[in-house]
């Protein structure tokens, strides 16, 4: 998958279909009729965006991710505190705590997730 970021309409149109794959491009285009308002050409248009990004294939009318929504959201999250943080997670963690306090049960969590990432 190339350096890939999506806008909120694109974001709204993946989910639409990690959610419900496999789904035929027809009922992709309904759902997304139904969900965002979009026309049968629109649908199309993004899906060959997105299948040319590398996130999903259009295979006889079926449309499959390739990479699934987990992945996708932390490749894109490591990609954003590469270029934003010179990979620093700490100064991530710092500038988004900055004006925001962390609950108990956040704290936690990180915590927890730190003691997975050391054993």
């Amino acid at each position: 998958m190339n350096e890939t970021t999506l806008g909120a309409a694109e974001s709204k149109f993946a989910d639409i279909i990690w959610e419900n794959e496999p789904l035929s491009s027809s009922a992709l285009s309904k759902l997304s009729e139904q969900q965002l308002g979009w026309k049968k050409t629109t649908s199309f248009t993004v899906l060959k965006r997105l299948c040319n990004k590398g996130l999903f294939q259009n295979e006889k009318g079926t449309v499959t991710s390739l990479i699934s929504r987990e992945d996708f959201y932390s490749r894109q999250s490591a990609q954003y505190v590469e270029e934003n943080f010179n990979g620093s997670l700490p100064a991530f963690i710092a500038a988004f705590t900055k004006n925001k306090s962390l609950s108990a049960e956040e704290v936690t969590a990180l915590k927890r997730l730190i003691d997975e990432f050391e054993e």
